[in-house]
C-alpha cells in the first residue's frame, strides 16, 4: 500500500460498526488513509464506501477474526511491513455483564484472547516500527471498568485494567522515542457492545449513556490535548490527575526489604 496522505494511514480494528466505524470516519476527515479490520466483510465494505464517498480518502478493507491466530498474524504483518501506517487504533473487543460465577469460562477465555492477547500482539507489531521512524500513535480503547472493576463482569474489568496498565507502561518506556499512546476509557456508550454483552443499553438510565459519536469526538479531543488517559464521561479532570498522583506516590513506598509493621509478629 502506498502512502497517499501526509497524515499517513490509520489501521483500526473492530471497524465495521460502532466506535471503530466512527474512528474511521473521524480519522479520514482528519486526512488519514485507512485500513479497516473486522470480521464482517459486508459491513466493512459499507463503511469503506461511505467514507471514500464523503472524504475521498483511500480505504483498504481487511477481513480478519483477531481471535484466530492466522488472521491475527496477517494483521500483525501489515503493521510490521506497511511503512505508511502512522496510527493504530486497538478497538476490537467485547465485554460481559454476567456475574463471575454465571459467566461461561470459554467466553471469558475468548474475551481475554481478543481484549488482551490480540491487542498486545498488534501493539508489539506496530510499536518497534513507530519507534524506529521516531513517530507513531497507538490508541487503545479500554473502559471505565479498568479503574472500577466492580461495575461489570470481573474478567472484562481485568482485561481493560490490563489495557490501561500497558498503555501507561508504553508511555513511560517509549514516550520520549516518538510514540504517542492513549488509553480511552468510555463509560456506558450507545453501541452493540451491550447487546453482545447480554443487556441492551436502553435498560440503563438515559443520563448515563453517551452517544458513540460524542464519545469518539471527546476521545480525539483528549488525544489532541496530549492526554495519555482520556475518560470522556469524567467531568472533573483534576480528579483523575489527583488519583494518578496518589497512585504514583503510593508506588514509591514499595522499596523496602522488610514487611510493614502490621505483618510482623507481635512482641
Amino acid at each position: 500500500m502506498t502512502n497517499s496522505s501526509p497524515r499517513g494511514t490509520a489501521l483500526i480494528t473492530g471497524a465495521s460498526s460502532g466506535i471503530g466505524a466512527i474512528y474511521a470516519d473521524r480519522l479520514a476527515r482528519r486526512g488519514h488513509d485507512l485500513i479497516l479490520v473486522a470480521r464482517n466483510k459486508a459491513r466493512l465494505d459499507d463503511v469503506a464506501k461511505k467514507i471514500t464517498a464523503e472524504t475521498g480518502r483511500y480505504v483498504h478493507v481487511v477481513v480478519a477474526d483477531l481471535g484466530n491466530k492466522d488472521d491475527l498474524a496477517r494483521v500483525e504483518n501489515i503493521l510490521r511491513t506497511d511503512s505508511s501506517i502512522t496510527t493504530l487504533v486497538n478497538n476490537a473487543g467485547f465485554g460481559s455483564v454476567a456475574p463471575l460465577l454465571q459467566a461461561d469460562i470459554d467466553k471469558m477465555e475468548d474475551m481475554i484472547t481478543l481484549n488482551v492477547t490480540a491487542l498486545t500482539r498488534l501493539t508489539y507489531a506496530a510499536a518497534p516500527a513507530f519507534v524506529e521512524r521516531g513517530q507513531g500513535n497507538i490508541i487503545n480503547i479500554a473502559s471505565i471498568v479498568a479503574i472500577g472493576p466492580e461495575i461489570l463482569n470481573g474478567v472484562y474489568g481485568a482485561s481493560k485494567a490490563y489495557v490501561l496498565a500497558l498503555t501507561q507502561s508504553l508511555h513511560h518506556e517509549l514516550g520520549d522515542k516518538g510514540l504517542r499512546v492513549q488509553a480511552v476509557l468510555p463509560g456506558a456508550t450507545a453501541t452493540e457492545f451491550w447487546e453482545i454483552s447480554g443487556m441492551h443499553h436502553s435498560n440503563l438510565p438515559e443520563s448515563m449513556v453517551m452517544h458513540s459519536d460524542i464519545m469518539v469526538d471527546a476521545a480525539l479531543a483528549g488525544f489532541d490535548l496530549g492526554e495519555t488517559v482520556t475518560i470522556p464521561p469524567l467531568h472533573d479532570g483534576d480528579a483523575w490527575n489527583s488519583y494518578e498522583a496518589s497512585r504514583r506516590a503510593l508506588s514509591q513506598q514499595f522499596a523496602h526489604s522488610t514487611p510493614g509493621a502490621r505483618y510482623l509478629p507481635a512482641n
